[in-house]
Formats: C-alpha cells, structure tokens, sequence
C-alpha cells in the first residue's frame, strides 16, 4: 500500500517561510521521481517542482529562487523549502510520486501516479 504523507503547513506573513515535508512509501521512494502541486482557491492543479531520482530539479517560474525542492534518501523524505513566501502562494499543497519511461518535460498531475492527501499553506 503506497503511501505519501504531507506535513509543514501552516499561516505565515508575507516574507515569511515554511518547509514542508513529505514522508514516501519505501517501496516507490528510490524508482519514482517526485513533487509538489498546489491548488489555491480559484485556480486547478499547479506543478510547482519536481526532483528525479538523481536529484535533478524543475521549478514553476514564479517559484524560481524562492522554493527548493530536495529529498532525505535515508528518512524517504521530500521536502519543500519555502521562503519569501507571497499571498499568491495560497494554496493546499500536495506531494506526488510518479514513474514514467522518459522524464516528462513539464510538470503535470498526468504524469503521477501517487498523491498524498495535501498541507494547507496560507499567506497574508
């Protein structure tokens, strides 16, 4: 039974920051390439970044040089490093595991196979 457990939201201040995490199932953690999505209140599902196996990184433009996407292999452990932290940035977050023959060019939901149930970021 696979499994994606989110943790690390919460209400921040404009500027603030906040790291989320993501424990993953072990049996996916070293064969899947992973992310985070977000989807705030009027919009659908956003890729925000995503790390391969061998730790290479794509980012959401508007999240460039503030988010940071990295991974503890020993605890199978994702995270998400938020700072500078916008009311745009207002969303649930969502962590995802997927695995494909070729690594996807864009960040996309089709693309995934597992999701966790969401962590709720607020800025204000």
């Amino acid at each position: 039974h696979v499994q994606l457990v989110e943790s690390g939201g919460g209400s921040v201040q404009a500027g603030g920051s906040l790291r989320l995490s993501c424990v993953v199932s072990a049996s996916i953690y070293s064969t899947y390439y992973m992310g985070w999505f977000r989807r705030g209140p009027r919009q659908g599902r956003e890729g925000v970044a995503r790390i391969d196996r061998y730790g290479n990184t794509k980012y959401l433009d508007s999240v460039k040089g503030r988010f940071t996407i990295s991974k503890d292999n020993t605890k199978n452990t994702l995270f998400l490093q938020m700072n500078s932290l916008e009311p745009e940035d207002t969303a649930m977050y969502y962590c995802a595991a997927g695995r494909r023959s070729y690594l996807p060019r864009e960040l996309l939901p089709r693309d995934f196979d597992y999701w966790g149930q969401g962590t709720q970021v607020t800025v204000s």
